[in-house]
C-alpha cells in the first residue's frame, strides 16, 4: 500500500531533507511539499492526504493549529527542534515526534508505525 505524504516545514534544508527520506521509502509518495500551514491549508480539499510530516513552529499558522484542522484520518508525525510540544502533539493523535536533527532510520521507524492503515471510511 502506498501512502500520500506531505511536508510542511518552514525550513528549505527541512522540507529538502524530508523529500529526500520520503524518495527512499518505498511505500510513500510526495504529493506536497509546502513551507507553511496556509499555503497547505488550501490544498487540503483537493488532496488525499494519508501521512503528514508537520514541523510545530511556523510563521502564521503553527503546526499545531494546522493539525487539528486536517482530517482524522490523516495520520500525522510531527518533526521539530522543539521538545515541549510533545505532550500537545499526542492530544492531536500524533503517530510520532522526531526532534531535529533526526536520522533516516527514525524517519522510517515513524512511517511505519503500526496504527496503520489509516482509518477506513
Amino acid at each position: 500500500m502506498t501512502l500520500n505524504c506531505w511536508i510542511v516545514d518552514d525550513e528549505p534544508l527541512a522540507l529538502a531533507l524530508l523529500a529526500s527520506y520520503v524518495e527512499k521509502t518505498p511505500f510513500l509518495r510526495l504529493t506536497g511539499k509546502y513551507s507553511n500551514a496556509h499555503t497547505a491549508m488550501k490544498h487540503l480539499s483537493r488532496e488525499r492526504v494519508d501521512l503528514l510530516f508537520l514541523d510545530i513552529q511556523m510563521p502564521g499558522m503553527n503546526g499545531m493549529e494546522f493539525a487539528r484542522i486536517v482530517e482524522q484520518r490523516t495520520r500525522i508525525v510531527f518533526t521539530t527542534a522543539f521538545s515541549e510540544y510533545a505532550l500537545e502533539g499526542y492530544k492531536v493523535s500524533a503517530l510520532d515526534y522526531l526532534l531535529k536533527p533526526f536520522s533516516f532510520a527514525d524517519f522510517l521507524t515513524a512511517a511505519k508505525n503500526r496504527r496503520y492503515p489509516p482509518f477506513v471510511e
